[in-house]
């Protein structure tokens, strides 16, 4: 492969062929007759004219996952196929099937957000309905003997979200008090198992040290099993490597992890039987992609036979987010790709710094309050709860070679479990909720604190603030499920109507790599679409996405007021807002400056405020959707 081939694939040349480079060594010195490559998880390129089988020309024999599941060599994998929410309007299949898909996670869990902010709500609905599932199997193997219990691996699509998954189980929000045990979680770092992996030292992180002991020091082993692995003279990167290879197995020090956070988990070496669910947080855009994944958890417990059938007793692995049964395009022989078309540069033009616009990279704005909390009740509005956009409980069942086997439907149904949804803990949840968002900010003792977030989301709770337009979900426990579902919508709701009083001022949080955003800083990109050259902007070239786009433009080039402009594309200018209790982005189109000093963005044409513009420039210092 050239080096060309390598860069577009996106492939470290070096780390891909430092294998070959020790075949080659070898066969210099001892001659090599053949080589066979015996890989489980070959590389398939992605792309319009690349299909799956595209590399593997050379295949002499394959065994795919089909016929191993058939075979009963490895576990069944069961994905969602039905739920009781409404689905989703493009595909008609259960949100729970594909996570990632939907428009709520994905803006979500694709951004640089901090651990203790909170999960979508699908995603922590997806995480009780999975987490029930867990607890019985959990309860059914500690009846059986297991010294290991069964393992939740979770894969998501950056180190962000897998911090926030963490956060989420190991700080109590999670529905189930058997998941918060942190003793029994494992955040894997990628860049501290890739040194590992070559045998460097990873940059300093005492937190993640810390955790990584404190796993080791819980672990129910012999003293002298653990002892190496809790000097100080272990690096970090080899305990880290050790609890990822000893996950599941009696007598190491992984044998009581319970729960698995990972973001590239497959490029790690993996040996793991006790998986028995995996939730997937990422975009799967091929089939082979989703085999990968599953396939970490396919590993069988045992090979008993069944004295009746004569055959492997059946295991499953159960699947959230993961959409196994995804319908590939035929391949085959075809003509051969058209040439590429002629690509335009778009970048920044350092001549044009007058034609430059900032704005302020801003996380969130932190509300610092008084210690007295007091909320006027006559002035909140009713927070309505949608019963038909949740599900109470979800049928899975296996997938065999792109269909489900109806008639092997096991039902996870968490009206079933009235104990672990009581009032009074879904009242304190929330009270712990509203604690860290205002324990920073809050000047009296935080013990004070906690005691109004109580009472108040008490008295909310027990009011008729909270419409819920069904009959059928009247019934206490169905109630206190939907409650517990929607508890960050419901704590988001109470504290945007707590009283002026309580806030003594509005704080700016900003990015503390990129404080202000600046269209300077813009990447050089290519496109093959039609590509205009631009005159008032610092951008060269304005991509048109429609005929309103092309006029904007035009008129914006033409204006007399108009001193600098943009469209907002590969930018990264976007104004974080809360909406039920969830993190959204307002994407503006395009935004200018005018000769006034009275700064736009368009999509809603909201206005600016106005500010100074420094050395001539433009500066754009907030909008509001």
């Amino acid at each position: 492969m050239s080096k060309a081939d390598a860069e577009a694939f996106g492939i470290d040349l070096d780390e891909a062929t430092r294998w070959v480079e020790g075949l080659d060594r070898i066969h210099k010195t001892r001659r090599i007759a053949r080589c066979f490559d015996l890989s489980a998880t070959p590389f398939a390129p992605t792309g319009r004219t690349n299909t799956e089988a595209g590399l593997f020309s050379w295949v002499v024999s394959d065994f795919g996952l089909n016929d191993a599941i058939e075979a009963g060599l490895v576990k069944t994998p069961r994905v969602v196929v039905r739920d009781d929410a409404l689905p989703n309007a493009q595909t008609l299949r259960p949100k729970l099937y594909h996570l990632y898909r939907e428009p709520e996670v994905a803006e979500d869990l694709n951004r640089k957000a901090e651990a203790h902010e909170p999960l979508p709500a699908l995603v922590q609905q997806a995480y009780t309905l999975l987490g029930a599932d867990w607890r019985a199997t959990a309860a059914d193997w500690a009846a059986q003997g297991h010294l290991s219990p069964p393992v939740m691996l979770t894969v998501c699509n950056r180190t962000e979200t897998a911090a926030r998954v963490e956060h989420y189980f190991t700080k109590g929000h999670a529905q189930w008090t058997e998941l918060h045990d942190a003793h029994r979680t494992l955040r894997v770092d990628s860049k501290v198992l890739e040194k590992a992996e070559v045998g460097e030292a990873a940059s300093a992180d005492k937190d993640y040290d810390a955790r990584l002991r404190a796993i080791v020091q819980a672990a129910r082993i012999e003293p002298q099993s653990k002892e190496r692995w809790q000097a100080g003279s272990t690096k970090k990167e080899e305990v880290l490597r050790e609890l990822v290879d000893t996950v599941g197995k009696p007598g190491q020090i992984g044998q009581d992890l319970q729960n698995v956070v990972s973001v590239a988990m497959l490029s790690e070496g993996w040996d793991a039987k006790t998986v028995t669910h995996i939730m997937g947080l990422r975009a799967f855009t091929s089939q082979l992609l989703c085999e990968q994944v599953i396939g970490r958890g396919l590993r069988r417990v045992a090979y008993d036979i069944d004295p009746e059938t004569g055959l492997y007793a059946p295991e499953f692995v159960n699947v959230f987010g993961v959409p196994l049964s995804v319908a590939m395009p035929p391949g085959g022989d075809g003509p051969p790709p058209p040439p590429p078309k002629p690509s335009v540069q778009i970048k920044a033009l350092p001549e044009r710094q007058v034609r430059e616009i900032k704005w302020p990279n801003i996380l969130r704005v932190d509300q610092v309050v008084r210690p007295q909390l007091v909320v006027e009740w006559s002035k909140v509005p009713p927070l309505t709860i949608d019963p038909a956009k949740v599900a109470l409980h979800a049928d899975i069942a296996p997938a065999l070679g792109g269909a489900a086997d109806w008639s092997q439907i096991v039902t996870i149904d968490l009206e079933q479990l009235p104990e672990e949804f009581r009032l009074q803990r879904l009242v304190f949840k929330a009270a712990q909720k509203a604690f860290e968002q205002l324990q920073h900010q809050f000047k009296g003792q935080r013990e004070y604190l906690l005691f109004q977030l109580v009472r108040l989301v008490e008295a909310f709770l027990a009011s008729s603030k909270i419409d819920i337009p069904s009959l059928f979900h009247q019934d206490p426990l169905r109630q206190r499920i939907l409650f517990s579902m929607h508890m960050d919508a419901i704590v988001q709701h109470l504290m945007a109507h707590v009283i002026e009083q309580n806030t003594l001022r509005l704080e700016a949080v900003f990015d503390g790599e990129r404080p202000v955003g600046s269209t300077r800083d813009m990447r050089t990109w290519y496109t093959t679409r039609v590509a205009e050259p631009t005159q008032r902007s610092q951008i060269s070239h304005i991509v048109v996405d429609s005929g309103w786009e092309k006029y904007a433009a035009n008129v914006a080039e033409t204006h007399p007021d108009v001193a600098a402009w943009a469209k907002n594309d590969h930018l990264g200018f976007h104004i974080l807002y809360l909406w039920n209790g969830t993190k959204r982005k307002y994407i503006p189109d395009f935004w200018s400056a005018s000769n006034l000093a009275r700064p736009w963005c368009w999509k809603s044409r909201a206005r600016i405020h106005p500010r100074t513009r420094p050395s001539g420039a433009p500066w754009i210092s907030g909008c509001r959707p």
